[in-house]
């Protein structure tokens, strides 16, 4: 988080562009991106990251379209209800049933991730009619991360630094700021549903029914895109 925080600063600096409406946005983003990153590492510290991935990404885009048809008033196709029902079967997959299966509360907190997920996806939806992407992200990031990096303390976060983490820093922080770029052209439901084509990789760390489980969540997107 830091890392990103301090790749894009000058980047953000260079295309700065932050209204007083985006603020609101700003700091709602922040603290579901706080609790996104203190749930996710509580689950993986439950749960393999074959298992908690899948769950997570694939309950969000899902969330958002709930959403975006209650809130918001957004037809439902019956493709869309298709996809709903493929991500959910999938999760389930993936969840598995067995004595070595994850137990509840690592389900509930997968679900959860995937419900801050889902909550930032449309916030920052609003926020970016009022900030261009870059600049919106590092505040964002940099709200989030700073009070999670002294929860943390000084020398985890140094036992932490090494040529994983940092890599993964300007990775994560790109992906998103791509993310909020789509935002800007496209609505949320299928941007989010776009973005979490990733838990093929996840489900492929996995075993065969993780990698069948996460295939099925990838086609469930695919139809909530379509519809």
């Amino acid at each position: 988080m830091l890392t990103g925080v301090a790749v894009f600063t000058i980047p953000a600096a260079l295309t700065w562009r932050v209204e007083a409406e985006a603020w609101p946005y700003i700091g709602a983003s922040a603290a579901l991106e706080l609790t996104y990153f203190a749930l996710l590492a509580t689950v993986y510290s439950r749960a393999d990251y074959s298992f908690a991935y899948p769950v997570a990404r694939g309950a969000a885009p899902v969330i958002v379209l709930i959403i975006s048809i209650v809130a918001l008033g957004q037809d439902l196709s019956l493709l869309a209800v298709a996809g709903i029902l493929a991500v959910t079967g999938g999760v389930l997959i993936v969840r598995g049933v067995g004595d070595n299966t994850p137990d509840v509360l690592s389900v509930g907190l997968a679900l959860c991730v995937g419900a801050c997920i889902a909550g930032y996806t449309l916030v920052d939806d609003h926020g970016v009619d009022y900030a261009a992407p870059i600049p919106y992200f590092v505040v964002v990031l940099g709200l989030s991360a700073v009070p999670y990096a002294l929860v943390v303390g000084p020398r985890r976060l140094k036992a932490a630094t090494d040529r994983r983490s940092l890599p993964a820093g300007v990775g994560m922080a790109a992906a998103y700021i791509l993310v909020l770029a789509a935002l800007e052209r496209a609505p949320a439901a299928p941007v989010a549903a776009l973005r979490e084509s990733s838990v093929l990789l996840a489900g492929a760390g996995g075993g065969r029914r993780r990698l069948i489980g996460s295939a099925l969540v990838a086609l469930g997107i695919a139809a909530v895109v379509l519809g």
